[in-house]
């Protein structure tokens, strides 16, 4: 199940950040009702992610009950639970406010819409077209990786 798409609940926010910067689909379900919940996730075929026990309760449709309150294991047990590989291809490739693929720009598009060390210092950039946000490889990105393999989720 490496393309898995996720639906994950108001509870788990920063659940769903971390899954957008692992590069996985993971949206965001910020409403009350369990029925839209379960439409979305039949519509879209995205496997629920939620800390509540009422969405189990229906048949055709995947969902993780999340036990833990820290998002290490929460990802831990969604990649476990799930046997997903975490690709460096995918890492990184997602908005994490809005879930949307991100895009190459090029370096002279952006000049003026990053800090000038940041323009000085890195070659590659991307850019979310829904909300406009400018992305590069800061330093969270070598920490992401040692963070992951830390945990014992290793790249392919």
């Amino acid at each position: 199940m490496q393309e898995a798409k996720f639906i994950v609940t108001k509870e788990l926010g920063k659940l769903a950040k971390w899954l957008r910067i692992l590069g996985y689909d993971a949206i965001y379900y910020d409403k009350k009702e369990t029925a839209g919940l379960i439409i979305q996730a039949l519509r879209d075929k995205r496997v629920i992610l939620t800390r509540s026990t009422a969405p189990a309760k229906y048949k055709g449709i995947h969902v993780v009950i999340i036990r833990s309150d820290h998002v290490e294991k929460q990802i831990e047990q969604v990649f476990t639970e799930l046997k997903l590989l975490l690709r460096e291809e995918g890492l990184f490739r997602r908005c994490v406010e809005c879930n949307t693929l991100l895009k190459d720009v090029e370096r002279g598009q952006i000049k003026e819409k990053v800090p000038e060390y940041v323009f000085r210092n890195h070659e590659v950039f991307k850019k979310c077209a829904k909300c406009q946000k400018i992305f590069w490889k800061g330093t969270h990105w070598g920490m992401v990786g040692k963070w992951l393999e830390g945990k014992g989720i290793k790249g392919k």
